[in-house]
């Protein structure tokens, strides 16, 4: 992982708003100014004790030396930093594709990597694309606090976020319509007449997830139904953990008669648990994915397109990088219901 002195960004101040210089971070470290230049700028000769206690400084104090920065974002290096949660997604690695080609066409290269849903790792692989100064950002964040990237922001950072909005920074960000599909398909269900609707999706702390809750929630209670919180099992982030959760939805008491799955892999999980079941559960998921049409029970989905994400990102981007300085925006990708097999309960 890069050092302080390597990236060149950091936490913003916790000893207030004020923009921390040279001489608060010595004081703060009790070393000379000389000292905390030489540990910023990577120079030789601070002894390693003496080192990391300027960076501890810097870190807490948020220090960003923004001329130096600024200077250095001028130069451009013809390439684009790309963050996913995981390229081998199908949703993930259609973005991936389409900021591909758009960067490709604008002769630009693509710098990318996988934060596989963990805040460490996403600002690990964020600061490590500053380091290698790239033209520009895109984020999909599994943090909710990005304020780590203030002091590249200041510095003329462009960046865009996709499928989640940034936490803590204001920037442009392309998201779907979560609210809005999740209650299609919950409107969807009850017009088939169910009212015992489960709920399995990622973890409460993305955001996507807890979004189409929302939405799920909504359209229940404009039905007069009250969601039954043992049917909400938000924490399923791959295949193997939604097939369990689906069994144990099927072997309570009173089990749903309807599932909505919060994304691709919750609902592939959910027809592994499903096969062979009779009644069978009304199923619907939000994503397409592949072979979904040509199940035995296809699967109804709610459904995009990811690589327009991909696109709009791309395109926001390419306007910050050109000097566009307007005030972030804030694009959303409609969704479509796709109904597919049965989902009436079953007599």
């Amino acid at each position: 992982m890069p050092t302080l002195s390597q990236r060149g960004a950091y936490l913003p101040s916790e000893d207030g708003p004020g923009r921390p210089t040279m001489a608060d971070v010595a004081r703060r470290a009790d070393v000379s100014i000389k000292t905390v230049s030489r540990v910023v700028n990577g120079e030789p000769g601070v002894r390693p004790a003496t080192a990391e206690r300027v960076r501890v400084a810097v870190e807490r104090l948020g220090f960003r030396p923004n001329a130096l920065a600024s200077a250095l974002r001028r130069q451009r290096s013809g390439t684009i930093g790309l963050v996913i949660e995981d390229v081998s997604n199908p949703f993930y690695s259609a973005i991936t594709r389409a900021v591909e080609e758009d960067a490709r066409q604008r002769g630009l290269l693509v710098m990318a990597g996988s934060s596989d849903e963990d805040a460490a790792r996403e600002r690990q692989l964020v600061l490590a694309l500053c380091d290698r100064r790239v033209d520009g950002l895109l984020v999909v964040p599994a943090s909710r606090d990005h304020r780590y990237l203030l002091g590249e922001l200041q510095a003329g950072l462009p960046a865009v976020f996709i499928d989640r909005p940034a936490g803590g920074i204001e920037v442009d960000c392309v998201l779907i319509d979560n609210i809005g599909g999740a209650r299609s398909a919950a409107e969807h269900l009850l017009a088939q007449g169910h009212r015992r609707i489960a709920m399995v999706g990622d973890p409460e702390t993305v955001y996507t997830s807890t979004e189409r809750l929302r939405g799920l929630r909504q359209a229940l209670a404009a039905a007069g139904i009250e969601l039954d919180p043992r049917h909400v099992r938000l924490g399923s982030h791959a295949v193997g953990q939604a097939e369990a959760v689906v069994r144990d939805l099927l072997d309570a008491a009173e089990p749903p008669t309807a599932i909505f799955c919060g994304n691709n892999r919750n609902t592939v999980g959910a027809v592994r648990a499903l096969a062979g079941v009779r009644p069978r559960p009304a199923l619907v998921g939000f994503d397409d994915f592949e072979l979904a049409d040509l199940l035995a029970v296809p699967v109804t989905v709610v459904s995009y397109d990811p690589a327009e994400l991909g696109r709009r990102a791309a395109a926001l981007l390419a306007a910050r990088v050109a000097g566009d300085d307007g005030p972030a925006q804030t694009l959303v990708v409609e969704t479509t219901l796709v109904p597919r097999g049965c989902g009436e309960v079953a007599a």
